[in-house]
Parts: structure tokens; sequence; C-alpha cells
């Protein structure tokens, strides 16, 4: 297997199903490396039997915050990673029957160590550029549909994304305005 599947937890040690952390076995000498980012058997026999249909690439500089969105009538599984410099990825589970409902997981995605996030549907994901630049790369299993896009805002009280542990307590990210105007979680809504 060309891949390590790794379980994600809460912070009180609870799994969050579906949601993996996954590093490629890298292959290098004094040429370069070669990887594999994905190989269908490979993601089969660990579990995660996705299609995928879309792949998206976006470019940000430091301190960019995008999200944390998702869509809801047409819910997307993700595989994120960057290929340019590092960025602290977010998944929270908005799955309402989930035992992590209202719980995330965030890990720092860095194009040197090429390891990869999977989001399963279900789920709000954002992130936050840590480098001067980043270069971030996703393959969806839904097309996007811009009318079906729901989010929550970014430092929301519930949820509680410790972001500013990076770049301490006086950082403002650098947010779209449509953003900016996302709404606060709420226990009692129908997410999923």
């Amino acid at each position: 297997m060309s891949f390590d599947f790794k379980h994600c937890y809460t912070d009180e040690g609870i799994i969050i199903e579906g949601l993996y952390e996954i590093q490629p076995k890298i292959f290098g000498d004094n040429r370069g490396y070669f990887l594999e980012t994905y190989n269908e058997k490979d993601f089969f026999d660990a579990g995660l039997k996705m299609k995928f249909v879309q792949d998206n690439q976006s470019s940000s500089t430091r301190g960019v915050l995008r999200g944390l969105h998702f869509q809801k009538n047409y819910p997307q599984g993700k595989l994120v990673r960057s290929l340019y410099g590092q960025v602290y990825d977010v998944a929270v589970d908005l799955r309402n029957n989930s035992k992590t409902f209202g719980k995330y997981y965030g890990l720092i995605l860095d194009s040197e160590k090429h390891n990869q996030f999977y989001i399963p549907e279900g789920f709000a994901h954002g992130f936050l550029v840590l480098s001067d630049l980043a270069v971030f790369a996703y393959k969806c299993t839904d097309f996007y549909h811009p009318e079906d896009e729901g989010g929550l805002i970014w430092d929301d009280k519930t949820i509680g994304i410790n972001w500013k542990k990076i770049f301490g307590e006086n950082f403002e990210p650098n947010l779209s305005e449509k953003d900016k105007k996302l709404p606060s979680f709420n226990k009692n809504n129908i997410y999923f």
C-alpha cells in the first residue's frame, strides 16, 4: 500500500468517523521524489470508497482564512493537500446523528511533508494560510453548486477553533466579504 491512513480524534479521544489524515509513501533520491497522491485500490482497501468528480486549486497569501464552507443538498467529500506552502486545515462535523457533532479536527498540511486530509460529506471545511504563499488542491465527490453554499463563521465560540494559537491573540484573518457574514453554529439546526 502506498499510503498510511490515520484516524482523526477529538480532544476527548473520540474517533471522528470518516475523517483521515493520509500520508503517502515518498520515494526519493538525489534527483527528486515520486509519490502517488491517489490510488483508488488503496483507498478502497482502507474503506474509502468515494468517487471524485471535480478537482479544484487555489492560491492564497499568509493570513488568508477560507471557510468554514459546506454544501447543504449536494454535500462534498474532499481530499485536500497543500501543493506549495503550509495551511492549518480544519473540518467541523455537522452530521446531526454523529457522536462528534459540532466537534472539529485541525492539522497542518505541508507541501514538504505531502500529507493529505480526507473530509467526508457532512463536514464544514476551512483553512488558514501559514506560509507566505500556499497553493491548495482538493478533489471533490460532488460538483460545486454556488446556490447550495452554506457556512459557519470562522471564530464561532461554540466550536472553539483556536486559529489564533499560530499567529497570536491580535491576529485578524484576511477574509472574503462573504465569509465575514457567515452565521454561527446552532446545535439545534439540521445540517446533515
